[in-house]
C-alpha cells in the first residue's frame, strides 16, 4: 500500500491507542513507503469517519458547559476537551493527506508530520487524563473541527483556509488563557497541564505554518488573493467569526502578515 491508503487507514482506526501506534508507524516507515499522488481513493460506503472512540454525547459547540479547573472533575473536563481537539487534530491531519490527490511530495510529509506530532500531543495529555482517574470518551464533546473538515472535503484550498489556519490557529490564541487558568488553580495536575500546553503550543505554531504555506500556495497557483479570497471562503462556508484576544505574536510566527491580522481585528 502506499502512504495516502495508509493514511485513509489509519484514520479509520477507533481506539485511541491504536490509531497513535498506527500513526507513530507510519511516520517511522515513511521512506519505505510509495506515494502515488495522483491515486484515486474510495473508501468503503460502510465505513463511518472519522474512526474514534464511543463518546457519552457529541454536542453543539455552544451547548458545551463552562470547564472549571478549580475542582478536580472539572479540571478532567478541561483535559478531556484538550485531548479531544488534538484526537480531531490527528483525524484532521490524516484526513489531509489520503483526500487531496496531486499535491507535491511535500505536502504529504507536511501532514504525515502533523499527524505524528498531534498523534504525540494525544498521548501525553491522554497519560494526564488517566493519571486523575479518567480516560478519554469520559466527557461529552463537541464535533465543530470534523464539521468543517467535511464542509471543504471537496477544495483543498478552502481546507487549508479553514481548518488549519483558521480553527487549529485558534489554539494559539486559546492557550495561553488555558494557561493563566491552570496556573491560578496551582494544583500539581494544574501545573503539569500548563508545561504539556507549553509543548503543544510551541508546536502548533509549526502545523498553522503548514496550513499557512499550502494556502498561499494553492491562491498563487489559482491566480488568486490569498486575504480577499480569505474573507469569501470564510462567508462561502459559514466559518466561524474568530473574536479577540488574539495571540498575535504566535500567530505571527505561524506566518500571519500584518494585513492579515488587520482583517481578523476587523481593522
Amino acid at each position: 500500500m502506499s502512504l495516502r491508503p495508509l493514511a485513509l487507514n489509519a484514520l479509520c482506526i477507533c481506539h485511541p491507542d491504536a490509531k497513535v501506534q498506527a500513526v507513530q508507524s507510519l511516520w517511522a516507515q515513511q521512506t519505505h513507503v510509495a506515494l502515488d499522488a495522483s491515486e484515486h481513493i474510495s473508501p468503503s460506503p460502510h465505513l463511518a469517519l472519522p474512526g474514534r472512540p464511543t463518546l457519552p454525547r457529541l454536542i453543539p459547540a455552544k451547548d458545551v458547559p463552562t470547564r472549571t479547573p478549580f475542582t478536580p472533575e472539572g479540571l478532567a473536563a478541561l483535559m478531556h476537551a484538550i485531548c479531544h481537539i488534538e484526537f480531531n487534530a490527528i483525524n484532521l491531519a490524516l484526513d489531509a493527506v489520503w483526500r487531496f490527490p496531486n499535491m507535491p511530495l511535500s505536502y504529504y510529509t507536511d501532514w504525515l508530520r502533523v499527524a505524528y506530532e498531534e498523534s504525540q500531543h494525544f498521548e501525553m495529555l491522554h497519560t494526564h487524563l488517566k493519571s486523575m482517574g479518567y480516560a478519554y470518551g469520559d466527557f461529552d464533546a463537541h464535533d465543530g473541527l470534523w464539521h468543517m473538515c467535511q464542509k471543504t472535503a471537496n477544495d483543498v484550498l478552502a481546507r487549508m483556509a479553514l481548518v488549519p489556519r483558521t480553527l487549529e490557529a485558534r489554539g494559539l490564541d486559546a492557550t495561553p488563557l488555558i494557561q493563566t487558568k491552570l496556573r491560578k488553580a496551582a494544583t500539581p495536575a494544574a501545573l503539569q497541564a500548563v508545561e504539556l500546553l507549553d509543548i503543544i503550543l510551541r508546536e502548533e505554531v509549526g502545523h498553522v505554518a503548514i496550513g499557512n504555506h499550502w494556502y498561499r500556495w494553492l491562491s498563487e497557483q489559482r491566480g488568486l488573493d490569498p486575504v480577499s479570497l480569505y474573507g469569501e471562503l470564510v462567508q462561502r462556508y459559514e466559518a466561524p467569526k474568530l473574536r479577540p484576544p488574539f495571540n498575535e505574536e504566535a500567530r505571527k510566527r505561524a506566518g500571519f502578515t500584518d494585513t492579515e491580522l488587520s482583517y481578523l481585528r476587523g481593522v
